[in-house]
């Protein structure tokens, strides 16, 4: 059998065709992560790694090459990734896109960052992304990119004047850059699903509390929930089964759903799968090439026998508002920890406690940050909270309920991932409400709890925005990923979009 490292680059190949190759001795673990490292610094100017540490990776990719020559592989061993700054890591520092943890080093690893490393994953640094994942398009991290000696923000490589989405844009930019094979991001809001479609690659959020939280840095932790970002539906599955179980000592919402192989049913027929499509995804504001792309890759999963079924989702218009209650109230509660005192950055001049908790907290978070904790207090104080937050929890449960139903007629529910294709840097850095409504589509789904994920399915024609990807978003119920990945898979075996790479990469 032709090895595929006689016809691609290592940097080409999925996490699958790497992970044989590697089973198979047709490359090392040290070679790969080395190529992967000096591809990074190669491409420092896309801004997408906040951090490396050569000789922890190079150590992972030893252990790995020996596991192998052992006849002990893992199911991931030797497989480069690389982590969203949201998660804490021991070799490497854990700031949250913030100039409130600068240079933190946390000593212990998030669970998901265990769990891959446990799978045999050799961890090449860490990612940029929004400030504690507070945003829609990584313009609001604080920190200093590798590379670069000033601020400078992530940049989507397809066009590098445009956003990669937010807020794990790093992650998504680094895996379409082929800067790594894969990336972890997390989703609050569609914080995978979002960059994802705009940097043209494969993402999932799994169901809330199938991937433990212990270790991602809050920020609305009835919403955070982890998933892995890849070029394809096979390697999101393969990461994904090592990232999901229950973990129910060290986080309390952790579902207690068994481990499961998301693999194995990849390439079963979706004859006669259901799939609904609601009609309030594609009303005004979405753009022609969005829609345009959408509806020709629902056409395709009609060739491949699926049954497109009309929906309803009739409160997807307040899905905006309740989130942008329900997340900043619960992110004015977690970040209150940061405050100077025990770790962080603390003001180096100030009065008495209270001046150091007020000069610490206003020089350390940013604009974004700022806004959602005041807020998010403003609709937990007294007089209010009855008002717009348990207005909002009210509303969240009607929306759950509004999929619920739309479950009785359809398998899962598809339709656009955001209304436009990547916006152009500083487009719409002071005009935070647009911000807020790019997030339309994606916002339902997570405050469901829903699994969702982003597929490649396009790319804009108009002369403004040519060649830019286009994702379609899919939405399953709860813990049906592995239908999500089945249905997302048959779709790339007969499309070649999620194989496409912007140019110079």
């Amino acid at each position: 059998m032709t090895s595929p490292l006689s016809t691609l680059a290592p940097h080409d190949l999925t996490v699958h065709a790497l992970s044989t190759a590697l089973a198979a001795r047709q490359i090392s673990a040290v070679e790969l992560a080395q190529h992967f490292l000096d591809r990074s610094h190669a491409h420092a100017d896309l801004g997408a790694f906040v951090d490396f540490n050569h000789e922890a990776t190079l150590a992972q990719a030893r252990a790995a090459d020996a596991r192998i020559a052992a006849g002990q592989a893992r199911p991931l061993d030797g497989v480069p990734i690389a982590h969203k700054d949201i998660f804490v890591t021991r070799d490497f520092v854990s700031t949250a896109g913030s100039r409130m943890l600068k240079g933190y080093q946390s000593p212990f690893d998030a669970t998901v960052v265990n769990k891959l490393a446990e799978a045999g994953a050799v961890t090449l640094g860490k990612l940029n992304c929004d400030e504690f994942a507070m945003g829609s398009s990584n313009e609001n991290s604080a920190l200093v990119p590798s590379g670069h000696s000033s601020w400078a923000p992530v940049r989507n490589p397809w066009d590098t004047q445009r956003i990669p989405g937010g807020s794990s844009g790093g992650s998504a930019a680094a895996v379409a850059a082929r800067l790594a094979p894969a990336a972890t991001g997390t989703d609050t809001g569609g914080s995978i699903r979002q960059p994802a479609s705009f940097c043209g690659i494969t993402g999932i959020k799994p169901t809330y509390g199938r991937a433990s939280r212990y270790g991602m840095v809050a920020f609305a932790s009835s919403l955070d929930q982890a998933g892995p970002m890849a070029r394809s539906a096979q390697d999101c599955a393969m990461l994904l089964s090592a990232m999901c179980g229950p973990d129910p000592d060290r986080d309390s919402t952790s579902l207690d759903v068994a481990a499961e192989d998301f693999t194995r049913s990849l390439d079963d027929s979706i004859e006669g799968l259901r799939i609904g499509v609601p009609q309030e995804f594609f009303g005004e504001g979405l753009s022609d090439d969005v829609r345009a792309s959408v509806d020709a890759a629902l056409k395709q999963y009609e060739a491949l026998g699926a049954k497109l079924v009309p929906i309803s989702l009739p409160r997807t218009e307040l899905s905006i508002p309740v989130y942008y209650i329900i997340a900043p109230a619960e992110a004015s509660s977690n970040l209150s920890r940061f405050d100077g005192v025990k770790f962080g950055h603390r003001a180096a001049q100030h009065g008495d406690l209270a001046d150091m908790y007020k000069k610490t907290r206003a020089e350390a978070f940013g604009d974004e940050v700022k806004r959602r904790i005041m807020i998010g207090t403003y609709v937990l104080s007294h007089g209010y909270y009855d008002a717009y937050y348990l207005q909002a929890q009210k509303i969240r449960r009607m929306i759950a309920d509004d999929f619920q139903n739309a479950f009785k007629s359809c398998d899962l529910i598809a339709g656009p991932v955001a209304p436009t294709v990547a916006w152009k840097l500083g487009e719409k850095s002071n005009d935070p409400v647009a911000n807020y409504l790019a997030d339309i589509f994606t916002l339902p789904g997570s405050l469901a709890g829903l699994p969702g994920m982003s597929i490649p399915v396009g790319f804009a024609a108009n002369a403004a925005d040519k060649g830019l990807p286009i994702g379609m978003q899919l939405l399953g119920n709860y813990c049906q990923e592995a239908r999500l990945l089945n249905a997302a898979h048959r779709f790339q075996q007969a499309t070649d979009y999620h194989l496409a790479k912007p140019a110079g990469f």
